[in-house]
């Protein structure tokens, strides 16, 4: 398992435990955190294989969730569970995703300096074997998957209008909504102003 679905040992443990649990009923776990605090938050991220998971999904899994987490209590402390979506500014969690998002900027960090430098940020230009490709200002660059300490997808205004028009051809949202954040995003005002 990718150290960035599960970074802790801790993390890696309770995935181990709720990964078959979420992928038996057809989703896929994206990210998993436990959290310290006043009450721990045990964070889940999951989607499904092909993308646009709903409310009623996430529901779903934290019920079963909760339930293997109830037999085998990994978590000494109190906590509460959280399962959501990615969220449009995803993380890149594996390989795949990497792959499904070219031509998206996204922010990566790596676990060592490679040329001096931890942070990378440009456009996504895809995989090559075990590397991820990513435009730079210096041009594209691959950094293999294992080095990468964080990555996600920058929220810009490309990203957010071809996710939307993705969930509007999929019947996810009306053509109404569609144009009323199709205006948002373009800065357009819906009342016209007073020349009076």
């Amino acid at each position: 398992m990718s150290e960035l679905i599960a970074k802790t040992m801790m993390d890696q443990r309770l995935a181990g435990i709720v990964q078959p649990v979420i992928e038996d009923l057809g989703y896929e776990l994206v990210r998993l955190r436990l959290m310290s605090g006043k009450t721990r938050l045990l964070q889940i991220m999951a989607d499904k294989p092909d993308g646009g998971i709903e409310v009623d999904d996430c529901a779903a899994i934290s019920t079963a969730v909760s339930a293997i987490l109830d037999v085998e209590d990994p978590i000494e402390d109190e906590y509460t569970l959280e399962v959501s979506s990615p969220g449009i500014d995803r993380p890149l969690t594996r390989l795949k995703d990497f792959a499904a998002w070219v031509g998206y900027e996204a922010k990566i960090e790596t676990t060592e300096l490679i040329d001096g430098r931890r942070r990378f940020k440009g456009a996504l230009a895809g995989i090559e074997g075990d590397e991820v490709l990513i435009e730079i200002e210096e041009g594209t660059i691959g950094l293999k998957f294992e080095w990468l300490s964080d990555a996600k997808l920058v929220l810009t205004d490309d990203l957010i209008r071809d996710v939307l028009r993705a969930r509007k051809d999929a019947g996810e949202v009306d053509e109404a909504q569609f144009d009323e954040i199709q205006t948002i995003i373009d800065g357009e005002d819906e009342t016209p102003a007073n020349t009076a």
